[in-house]
């Protein structure tokens, strides 16, 4: 469920492995390991008293010798150590909870979600982190049989950690642009199975954004995968590899784009291709401007294929764009800089003045070349953004991949659980080891596990 629609996803959306998930191939060892003893002390009935323990320093007055270990019941906390991160991925890990929990008997699987009490956030909700333990925030939180879903801890923190991260660096990239778009461009830097998750953590840091602040951007994605949890489709520029199939022209290819592709698809031509991205993105932009101004005098309803919605700025770090004279800084000089972005923001403003046309013709012209929006992709995180931010440079969106994927000291938002109670006749007691203990949420909210 996220707090932007109310409906959570269901494993319609996942198809989780399930079988395997409960067999533990997806767990830490550790895990299958204490879910094989606790099962095997079930079996034989034993209690605390048969392994010497009757008390314990939480409990002083209580005698826990009759406690079925084997069953024990407990309280987990499910949370993550990023100081503020956008939360995703809960329903799947709910979704792992209804279809993983249970034990096996005598070679048959029981389930036994219906056992197990939850409460979880929706996703898009916010979290925060404090090293001090008393303001730790859960995002989900289990009570029931230890051993029913022991196993599912390993891939349910999987699923919150890179969903999670995802999420929060897109958000922090937005905040970086001040709410403009950004083009979502992983896929190509990571394995083809995770498009899906990452795709749906884009989805709802936008839409965190735009909640918290009013306004943002629309999404942007490059693959079908990245929508398939929310229902996205992809979308793209005129790449590289489409350039050079057209021997390096590329208008031409640009105008065979605009001719097949549906008009509802942005017309978003790369310029870099021969490093002048000034003299390209002008011809780009004329040859359709040319082909926009026939149809429309025509009437022709085809009008809206040519018309041209950006061009895409990606020059490599190792080239510095002819249009860009040299300072002896490659930070300064090479890649997509400020100068390359003004330098192609002026020439297309002013590209119109040299065509031969009519007055109508140029006025049109003059509006139609203003209206050509600038991307800029290649080597962009939250910093370097903040510096074209900073600087007003005119970049209309931003293309982000490989930053998005960080996983470092300042994006690391590695969710752990830990069992904060146990259950001892009829009552919830505080056991967690040292430096833990129970945290509260008031985003929790009870989970009807049997919807999922």
């Amino acid at each position: 469920m996220s707090i932007f629609n109310g409906t959570r996803l269901t494993n319609q959306t996942f198809k989780l492995d399930d079988e395997r998930m409960r067999r533990g191939w997806y767990s830490d060892k550790y895990f299958e390991n204490i879910v094989m003893i606790l099962s095997r002390i079930a079996q034989e009935g034993a209690t605390l008293a048969d392994f010497g323990l009757s008390r314990h320093p939480a409990l002083p007055e209580r005698d826990l010798s009759s406690v079925e270990v084997g069953n024990i019941e407990v309280e987990m906390h499910f949370y993550t150590r990023r100081p503020f991160a956008v939360v995703a991925g809960v329903d799947k890990a709910l979704a792992m909870l209804r279809y993983g929990a249970g034990s096996y008997e005598n070679g048959r699987f029981r389930p036994t979600w219906e056992q197990l009490q939850v409460e979880a956030v929706q996703d898009g909700a916010v979290t925060t982190y404090d090293p001090d333990w008393r303001f730790i925030q859960p995002v989900i939180r289990v009570c029931g049989r230890y051993r029913d879903f022991a196993l599912l801890e390993t891939p349910m923190l999987g699923v919150l950690t890179r969903t999670s991260r995802i999420a929060t660096n897109v958000y922090e990239v937005l905040k970086a642009a001040r709410g403009k778009p950004v083009l979502f461009f992983p896929a190509r830097f990571d394995a083809h199975e995770v498009q899906a998750a990452d795709g749906y953590a884009y989805d709802i840091a936008v839409k965190r954004f735009v909640l918290d602040y009013r306004d943002g951007p629309p999404t942007m994605i490059s693959t079908d995968a990245q929508g398939d949890w929310w229902g996205g489709a992809g979308g793209g520029t005129v790449s590289h590899a489409a350039i050079a199939a057209f021997l390096g022209q590329t208008e031409v290819a640009v105008l065979a784009f605009a001719r097949f592709v549906p008009p509802e698809v942005p017309r978003i031509a790369l310029v870099d291709y021969h490093n002048g991205s000034v003299d390209t993105a002008v011809r780009v932009a004329r040859a359709m401007f040319e082909q926009w101004w026939a149809a429309t005098q025509r009437g022709d309803e085809d009008a809206a294929r040519y018309r041209l919605y950006a061009v895409r700025l990606d020059t490599s770090m190792a080239l510095r764009d002819e249009s860009v004279p040299p300072l002896g800084d490659k930070v300064l000089d090479n890649g997509v800089n400020p100068r390359l972005v003004w330098n192609v923001r002026q020439a297309l403003d002013e590209a119109w003045r040299s065509w031969t046309l009519s007055a109508e013709a140029a006025e049109a012209a003059a509006h139609f070349c203003h209206e050509v929006k600038i991307v800029v992709s290649g080597g962009f995180n939250p910093a370097k953004i903040r510096w074209f931010e900073g600087l007003h440079v005119p970049a209309d969106i931003y293309g982000i991949g490989t930053s998005i994927l960080t996983n470092d000291e300042q994006t690391n938002t590695d969710f752990t659980a830990d069992i904060v109670r146990v259950r001892v006749d009829g009552e919830w007691y505080d056991i967690a080891r040292a430096g833990r203990q129970p945290g509260e949420n008031p985003d929790l909210e009870p989970v009807d596990l049997g919807a999922l």
